[in-house]
């Protein structure tokens, strides 16, 4: 049975932890990890990741629940933190305010993606797709619905597919975690090292020919207001550097002002 972890990392969350915590509890798929890191908040955060730590073991839903509470040097360390720490075949990265959109999710994302049949044949795991994804929609603080994530994945994607922006977002990309593992967050980028770590995920796929599988439902509730949102400017000034650096500065030059061309076209 193929194991799914889940990475919530977490600061001064008490007020958004909450429901990202109730969403994976919920979830009815027993072989699930979820690795919570703090980075010793001054709120009550750790308390309620330890509350969801207990009331999952109480519950004997077969989820395996751990919690590290230590100082980081931002959400990228304390996510490379994460990625060493998991044992699952796959690992996701959950915010504090995102949340898992139904309780049968993370079974659908297996089932629709077919790898546990992989895992049934001989040396199967090896030939694993590097990235299962899906979709993203957009909610509020109250967790209702806003709108559909305004990107959205193709069904073939591949690392070029990003020169047309972040088409996935890492709530709902899934790697294989023996990648992952030796693809750590580059800690130069504040803001968009999530996007240059996609990339570099999908760059090795295609190096080791593995494919990308398409679930083909949403993935995560993305939560309005997250850090990159609040630094709206900044990220995108990082995200200009990574596409220059993967695609080119003069293709990265040309996308940029048709993506000026089509919003105004759409107004």
């Amino acid at each position: 049975m193929i194991k799914i972890t889940l990475i919530t990392v977490t600061y001064n969350a008490e007020k958004l932890l909450q429901p990202t915590l109730d969403s994976v509890f919920r979830q009815n798929y027993a072989a699930l990890e979820h690795i919570v890191i703090d980075g010793a908040s001054a709120d009550d955060t750790a308390v309620v990741a330890k509350d969801y730590m207990e009331r999952s073991f109480a519950s004997d839903n077969g989820h395996e629940v751990r919690l590290l509470v230590e100082p980081d040097n931002g959400i990228y360390d304390a996510m490379n933190k994460g990625l060493q720490m998991a044992t699952g075949d796959y690992v996701c990265f959950l915010n504090a305010g995102d949340s898992l959109p139904a309780d049968d999710t993370i079974a659908e994302l297996v089932a629709n993606t077919g790898v546990d049949s992989y895992v049934a044949a001989d040396g199967g795991e090896d030939a694993l797709p590097a990235v299962l994804y899906g979709n993203t929609d957009i909610v509020d603080g109250n967790r209702q619905f806003l709108a559909h994530r305004r990107l959205s994945p193709p069904e073939k994607l591949t690392w070029r597919s990003f020169r047309h922006g972040m088409l996935v977002c890492h709530q709902a990309f899934y790697a294989r975690t023996d990648i992952a593992k030796h693809t750590p967050f580059n800690l130069m980028y504040r803001y968009s090292a999530d996007f240059d770590w996609c990339i570099r995920i999908m760059k090795q796929a295609e190096d080791k020919n593995l494919p990308l599988a398409n679930s083909g439902i949403v993935l995560a509730d993305y939560l309005k207001e997250g850090t990159t949102t609040r630094h709206h400017k900044a990220s995108l000034g990082e995200r200009f550097k990574i596409m220059a650096t993967y695609y080119g500065l003069l293709t990265t030059y040309l996308l940029h002002a048709w993506f000026v061309v089509r919003a105004v076209v759409k107004r």
